[in-house]
């Protein structure tokens, strides 16, 4: 159990109603080699509000969250729940007190299905059995009760989990535990509308019933959304805490950043007549007679739904997915591509959705992920040239300005914008004729955002053609020279970028939906 001792003084923390409940964070501080990741942060999280924890990649937001969940013991400082400090050995004691942390990337047990992953370690018994019977009836009840019913199977197996999926296991997970905290690190990057919808009204029960509730994003709008209050970190120190009915989005971008962040998605069109890529009548498992083409130095932007087929006609392209008909020209040369690997030797690059499952080896260097698309041209009779290598990868991290202590750094200890730096700069090496990039910007905070936006701009000017895939609307809108529109793997439209605005793209994207209910009305 959680070492308790007499309770501190509250010192700063507040008060108000339910106050002797509430999780106290009190001049916490931790730091790491040559980095000091908290610095004095002192913070009241209350029964029965949402308290949303921003700031930039680097800012302290995750080691806050280690500390509470026990994987990190604070440097100096304390928590206080409920009236008693505690101190945390391990995961399991801060579980056993109440909190519960749940990560983005959800820990999923492999090899067992859903029920068992919401109940391991509590598997109810009969005898020195386990009573599958019983188990599968308090999972279904708790899927029913919490409204996951049409979206989570209770015997699907854990490998076969969507990222959706996953995350709402580790949800039902804390539920169950009778939790007083629980912390959410950016839980809606990988859900759908809907599911958004569905984590949102279970939110707001659990706030109903008394639970306090920490809520990690990045997306500005969902946390003006659903919040009470915002706490803004940055450079490891608690900058402001704002009742959200009291500030805007500019306002928390000036205290995350430390200056304003204007006109970031303005870009400087540099499109030229010569076409980089054309693909033509292209069908596949999920699409149906795609046909457009990207020039030299456009961005061309692929907007829809989820469901549409953006990330499928992405890896389609890039040769991930299979091709049943259709040709693809790069600059001007068809080509056959049947894998990846024929595509980058076209001169394509593709920085996926998921850039840790699918476009870095995290437990592998910055310097060897940078390097990945360019050994042949690193390498002499098979052998890499270390001194070059170094210096190519030493380049591109200075112009992308990768933080990282050094290019020997284990990528998966790098912050998401700066992972997904890496993920650029290994195809900027490899100079792409046409780069694809899938979600950009996906659980990045504002000032990486801008920096991305940044290097798009400059790659575009540079002549790479950039196909443009994002669930955002604003990047596409201030991005793109072209918009494109799919729906239900066809392509349902074109704007030109003086045309497109967010009505005519969702219209467009739910081009069928409208036609259906006119013709029913």
């Amino acid at each position: 159990m959680p070492a308790l001792s007499s309770p501190p003084s509250p010192g700063s923390a507040g008060g108000g109603a339910g106050a002797g409940d509430a999780l106290l964070i009190e001049k916490v501080s931790k730091g790491f080699a040559n980095v000091q990741a908290l610095s004095d942060v002192s913070l009241e999280v209350r029964p029965g509000e949402v308290l949303a924890l921003m700031g930039e990649n680097g800012a302290g937001k995750s080691t806050l969250l280690r500390i509470l969940s026990g994987d990190y013991q604070p440097d100096q400082g304390w928590l206080t729940l409920a009236g008693q400090r505690l101190t945390f050995a391990s995961p399991r004691q801060a579980r056993q007190s109440g909190i519960r942390v749940i990560y983005q990337e959800a820990e999923i047990i492999p090899g067992v299905d859903v029920a068992e992953n919401i109940y391991a370690g509590e598997l109810p018994r009969r005898g020195p059995f386990v009573d599958r019977g019983r188990l599968a009836a308090l999972v279904r009840e708790a899927i029913k009760e919490y409204g996951f019913g049409t979206v989570l199977p209770a015997h699907a197996d854990g490998d076969k989990l969507s990222p959706a999926q996953r995350q709402l296991v580790e949800i039902l997970r804390a539920l169950k535990s009778g939790v007083k905290v629980l912390a959410l690190d950016e839980p809606t990057s990988s859900l759908t509308d809907e599911q958004v919808e569905s984590l949102f009204v279970l939110i707001r029960r659990l706030r109903s019933e008394g639970v306090a509730i920490i809520y990690v994003s990045h997306r500005m709008r969902e946390m003006l959304q659903i919040a009470d209050r915002i706490a803004v970190l940055r450079d490891g120190r608690l900058v402001a805490v704002r009742p959200v009915k009291e500030t805007s989005e500019g306002e928390i971008v000036r205290l995350m950043v430390g200056r304003d962040l204007t006109d970031v998605l303005e870009r400087t069109p540099s499109a030229s007549s010569r076409i980089v890529l054309r693909v033509r009548d292209l069908n596949s498992d999920w699409h149906r007679g795609i046909s457009f083409e990207i020039k030299a130095g456009e961005v061309l932007g692929f907007a829809g739904l989820v469901g549409a087929g953006r990330t499928e006609l992405a890896k389609v392209v890039f040769g991930d997915y299979r091709r049943n008909s259709g040709t693809i020209e790069v600059d001007g040369r068809a080509v056959d591509i049947r894998h990846p690997s024929h595509a980058i030797a076209a001169g394509i690059g593709l920085a996926p959705e998921d850039r840790k499952g699918d476009g870095l080896v995290l437990i592998r260097s910055v310097q060897e992920n940078v390097a990945l698309a360019i050994l042949r041209r690193l390498s002499r009779f098979r052998f890499i040239r270390a001194a070059l290598e170094r210096r190519v990868v030493r380049e591109y991290v200075d112009r992308l300005r990768i933080r990282t202590p050094s290019i020997g750094q284990q990528v998966a200890k790098l912050s998401g914008g700066n992972q997904q730096k890496v993920v650029l700069a290994r195809w900027l090496a490899a100079h792409p004729k046409v780069l694809i990039l899938d979600e950009p910007t996906r659980g990045i905070d504002v000032g990486a955002k801008a920096e991305i936006y940044r290097l798009i701009n400059e790659l575009a000017n540079e002549g790479i053609g950039i196909m443009l895939i994002s669930s955002e609307l604003p990047e596409i809108l201030g991005l793109a020279d072209r918009v494109l529109v799919m729906q239900k793997g066809r392509i349902t439209g074109e704007l030109s970028a003086a045309e497109a605005t967010e009505e005519k793209v969702l219209e467009l994207a739910m081009l069928d939906q409208l036609t259906v209910e006119s013709e029913t009305a």
